[in-house]
């Protein structure tokens, strides 16, 4: 007969199975984070469309500045919350995501919000007064 395995070896095995379900979990919420920045970001490109003839004339860029600030902002604060969850836990069953993949996304995402608030503050507006 097969020996059952007792509670503690079960709840070992539960445990395990936690902690891949936890990385799991934790790509999902970075996801989220990501695409709660790039949400930011154009909310702030949109606002600067839409917006864009305010007086005075730099407060629709200054607003749309401060909304892709904030999605970079974002894209900091989520590669490091994954980054700092990845080091705690340890997978047993499933594949490790890597942690330079969480950072190259996020620092894309913050090189392309600069980038962007670059050009709203130096590229013409489309006037021809000089």
């Amino acid at each position: 007969m097969a020996k059952d395995p007792d509670r503690s070896e079960l709840a070992v095995e539960r445990t395990k199975y936690a902690e891949d379900r936890n990385i799991m979990a934790m790509e999902r919420t970075f996801a989220g984070w990501i695409r709660t920045a790039f949400a930011a970001i154009g909310i702030g490109v949109a606002f600067r469309a839409l917006f864009g003839e305010l007086e005075p004339p730099w407060l629709a860029k200054a607003i749309a500045t401060l909304f892709i600030l904030a999605g970079a902002a974002l894209a900091f604060s989520a590669q490091r919350r994954a980054c700092r969850t990845l080091e705690r836990l340890h997978p047993h069953s499933i594949e490790r995501p890597s942690s330079p993949n969480f950072r190259l996304l996020a620092f894309a995402v913050m090189l392309g919000a600069g980038i962007l608030i670059a050009g709203l503050w130096l590229l013409n507006d489309g006037s021809l007064s000089n």
